[in-house]
């Protein structure tokens, strides 16, 4: 066969553009310390690889998700261990300020002080991320949700919306809570009513009054307010706000008053004359709450021996108790998020360690046998190179004299 000096050139520069492609692919593998870095290199192992990539590239955006739940759990459960200890402060003052010891002046420093439990409370209740966000308004993120008016009653402006994030393929935690469930929302210590005393002379008061029988209970038929009025010690009538009224008699200091599916329990012994009145009130905020031990420190003095005094007491002492339980159990639901998270954060480590080991399996390269490959790549071209160099300079006029 012949060979034309142009097949020849292309022949021989297909060869060892050949060999300089192997060597450059061997380059790239040693580079890259991988085997495997496209589809024709081991399409099965490459299929694999592009598996565990994706699956790593999940739990990376899994663990930023985990990072930020993390984040806003921690700082609720901080904040509201602060107001855990404000509350649990505020409670020791109402007890100093109910010893009889102290005079009026000693009062206005308690009152004082307590005072500050209202203002230390709301900057909690407004607290931001490191966003700048607020923490407790459910979707109103940018504007405040706890307000303070003129008379120290406080509102809330936000929602009850709850912000979550993915942090598995099918578990998802949330990243807030509503302001509303966690200082408005507290149970009312009495139950399902309110107590206001018109004329207390005896000094007994609503332990509990609640809706025992909803069944029976009508607030169309039987509107609030409820007024409890002791004609004498034993007896006394119960007007609804559409004026019906139900007569007790035989009343014993301690029974269980029970009319229109409502219970109502009584501590003390009243007396004649005796005039008070519930309210539907199932909660109390917490603000409220902290507003009435305020009052009742500083106007304390001034009531003298009005057994009204000492039902009030009791009756903010118990709601500051039942507040400061309600503060931890939402405390304890930041907790629970935390251990979810903190389990889902180790269980990702864990396969995030056995899915970079099974890659590296595939893709990293032995570089003791591409080393050896390289170099035989190396000798293939400089021996096609030498070899075209040789040939090409051979001509017969070379061997005419």
């Amino acid at each position: 066969m012949r060979v034309s000096t142009s097949q020849f050139y292309i022949q021989t520069g297909l060869q060892m553009s050949n060999q300089q492609s192997g060597v450059s692919e061997q380059v790239s593998y040693i580079s890259s310390g991988k085997r495997v870095l496209t589809a024709k290199d081991d399409a099965v192992s490459y299929g694999t690889l592009a598996g565990y990539k994706n699956d790593l590239a999940s739990i990376e955006k899994y663990q930023r998700n985990i990072t930020q739940a993390e984040n806003q759990n921690g700082l609720i459960d901080t904040s509201l261990a602060n107001a855990e200890d404000i509350m649990n402060e505020l409670k020791d003052l109402l007890l100093q300020a109910n010893n009889g010891a102290y005079s009026s002046e000693d009062l206005d420093s308690i009152a004082q002080q307590a005072s500050h439990s209202l203002e230390q409370i709301l900057a909690i209740a407004n607290t931001q991320d490191e966003t700048g966000g607020y923490v407790f308004a459910g979707y109103q993120v940018d504007e405040a949700p706890f307000v303070i008016q003129t008379d120290n009653s406080v509102s809330y402006r936000g929602d009850n919306g709850v912000r979550e994030l993915q942090i598995a393929k099918n578990v998802s935690i949330t990243t807030n809570q509503s302001g509303e469930n966690i200082f408005e929302k507290v149970p009312n210590a009495v139950g399902d009513f309110s107590a206001n005393y018109n004329i207390n002379t005896s000094g007994v008061s609503v332990e509990s009054a609640v809706i025992a029988d909803p069944s029976i209970y009508n607030s169309a038929l039987n509107p609030a307010d409820f007024t409890f009025d002791f004609t004498t010690e034993t007896d006394l009538t119960i007007t609804d706000g559409a004026g019906n009224v139900t007569n007790i008699a035989g009343y014993v200091a301690g029974q269980t008053i029970a009319f229109n599916g409502i219970e109502v329990k009584l501590s003390g012994n009243p007396l004649p004359g005796d005039n008070f009145s519930i309210a539907p009130e199932q909660n109390i905020s917490v603000f409220e709450t902290i507003k009435s031990a305020i009052d009742w420190i500083s106007s304390k003095s001034s009531k003298g021996e009005d057994p009204q005094i000492q039902v009030d007491f009791d009756h903010i002492l118990g709601q500051l108790s039942d507040s400061m339980n309600h503060l931890t159990s939402r405390r304890a639901q930041s907790g629970i998020n935390l251990q979810v998270i903190d389990r889902q954060k180790n269980n990702h480590l864990d396969t995030a360690l056995y899915l970079s080991s099974a890659r590296s399996s595939i893709e990293d390269l032995d570089f003791a046998k591409a080393i050896s490959t390289f170099e035989q790549s190396k000798i293939a071209l400089q021996a096609a190179q030498q070899a075209f160099t040789q040939v090409q300079g051979l001509s017969l006029f070379n061997y005419i004299r």
